[in-house]
């Protein structure tokens, strides 16, 4: 029993090696960037884990502090909504935001409407531009970030100077309140400012970072001292960690585009990177005058170009389009000859009756020859050259 091989595969449909051969240098790299994304997710999983929760032990949980205060009679209780915090205010409450940056526009003002006049203490923990404007009123951030992260008081409040220095270097504040304690200044800006309210019972501290209040570097420096006579002010201290499912959060007078969510400097750079895009376009495609043509450095035969061109056609099985091409070319040659415009020479109604009436033969070879359907293997396509070229010489007799 004899087993028919399979035709070798045309360019129009590659085989699973060729596929594999021209694709794997893309799999290989969207591989290895999975790999990667794969190690750095779980080197980071969780690294910032529990981060300012005062339930969680983990090295930025603030566990530690719960318990000191604790400690020191004081009581912690954790919210996680706007409504709660809003609540939870009060004369012998102190308040701490962890993140005021998650925070939307409308829950800023409402947060600061609340504890404005409580006579309480509130604590922001490391407040960007977006929020420190709304909840501290008269403070606003340096876009630049203290580079030390211990530093000394260099104030007369009372808590930094008992504490002495700590690591509160990160985010640094200007106010115009002239009665605020600014402390912990890294390059003249404070990174640790105290607004009085206007009643006098209650302030607004602003912290430029929250190294103080993490388990891992709570024994280090003062930073448990100032910690302590930060959040301990008052009986009562309630934890506020924003929450992303806060119903609040939704609850906006006006959706804000995607645009509008971008940060500025990013918008920037984008402009940039188009401005760049345009020179250089611009650059490789000018024309300062009249093409030149220039001439090759090296004569090449047709015979070889034609050779190289045939090579490729065979390494890709590409014997339908080299059919096509030799009947193309043979058409365009014979048209001329048997009085047919070039622009008709490819329409079989047109040619093949005037190629029979010229040879006084049948139409029907002729229109096989040169409209006929591909050769199935290489024999067949050396066949099919031979035969238009003596169908050629056939019509050039005179």
């Amino acid at each position: 029993m004899t087993t028919e091989a399979a035709p070798p595969a045309t360019s129009a449909s590659p085989t699973t090696r060729q596929v594999w051969t021209r694709s794997r240098g893309i799999v290989l790299a969207f591989v290895c960037l999975l790999a990667g994304a794969a190690v750095l997710a779980t080197l980071r999983s969780d690294a910032r884990h529990g981060a300012l929760d005062p339930r969680s032990g983990d090295p930025y949980g603030s566990r530690a502090v719960a318990e000191l205060l604790a400690d020191h009679g004081v009581s912690t209780r954790v919210v996680t909504t706007l409504v709660e915090a809003r609540t939870a205010t009060s004369p012998d409450t102190t308040l701490l935001v962890a993140a005021p940056d998650l925070l939307t526009e409308r829950q800023q003002r409402q947060l600061r409407s609340a504890t404005a006049d409580s006579g309480g203490r509130t604590v922001l923990v490391a407040p960007g531009t977006w929020s420190v404007e709304t909840l501290a009123p008269g403070v606003s951030a340096d876009p630049v970030t203290s580079r030390g992260s211990t530093l000394d008081p260099d104030c007369t409040m009372p808590a930094a100077q008992s504490a002495g220095s700590a690591d509160t270097g990160g985010i640094r504040y200007t106010t115009t309140h002239l009665d605020a304690d600014e402390c912990y200044p890294s390059n003249r800006l404070a990174t640790l400012v105290r607004v009085p309210d206007t009643t006098g019972d209650g302030d607004t501290v602003v912290l430029g970072a929250p190294d103080i209040l993490h388990n891992d570097r709570l024994d280090e420096q003062g930073n448990a001292s100032l910690a302590l006579q930060l959040l301990g002010s008052r009986p009562h201290l309630v934890w506020y960690l924003p929450s992303l499912s806060d119903t609040s959060a939704a609850d906006q007078d006006e959706e804000k585009s995607f645009f509008d969510l971008i940060p500025s400097g990013w918008l920037w750079g984008t402009l940039q990177l188009f401005v760049a895009a345009a020179l250089a376009a611009l650059w490789r495609a000018r024309r300062l005058g009249p093409l030149v043509p220039e001439k090759l450095p090296v004569a090449i035969r047709a015979s070889e170009t034609v050779e190289g061109r045939a090579r490729l056609y065979r390494k890709a099985n590409a014997r339908d389009r080299a059919a096509t091409a030799l009947r193309s070319t043979t058409r365009t040659r014979l048209a001329p000859l048997v009085g047919v415009p070039v622009t008709q020479a490819h329409t079989p109604e047109t040619l093949v009756p005037a190629l029979s009436a010229r040879l006084h033969g049948e139409g029907q070879p002729l229109h096989s020859l040169l409209f006929g359907p591909p050769p199935d293997d290489d024999t067949g396509l050396i066949a099919l050259a031979d035969h238009l070229d003596a169908l050629e010489r056939e019509v050039r007799r005179p």
